[in-house]
């Protein structure tokens, strides 16, 4: 898996996945909770599954 998502992404998705996370347990709302893990996946991995499908890469990684 080459990585899709770039720095700024990734610490957006984490800020966004944590903040899912916390209003699930505040809510009592198990869809945040899982959209809150996946969300942090993404930004932990690098990668983005919607990304690869719709040709999206925010990563600026130099070509050799």
């Amino acid at each position: 898996m080459k990585q899709n998502v770039g720095t700024v992404d990734r610490v957006i998705r984490l800020v966004l996945g944590l903040v899912l996370i916390i209003l699930a347990f505040y809510w009592k709302c198990w869809f945040c909770g899982i959209v809150g893990v996946i969300v942090l996946l993404t930004a932990a991995l690098g990668w983005c599954g919607l990304y690869r499908v719709f040709g999206i890469n925010t990563c600026k990684i130099k070509k050799q």
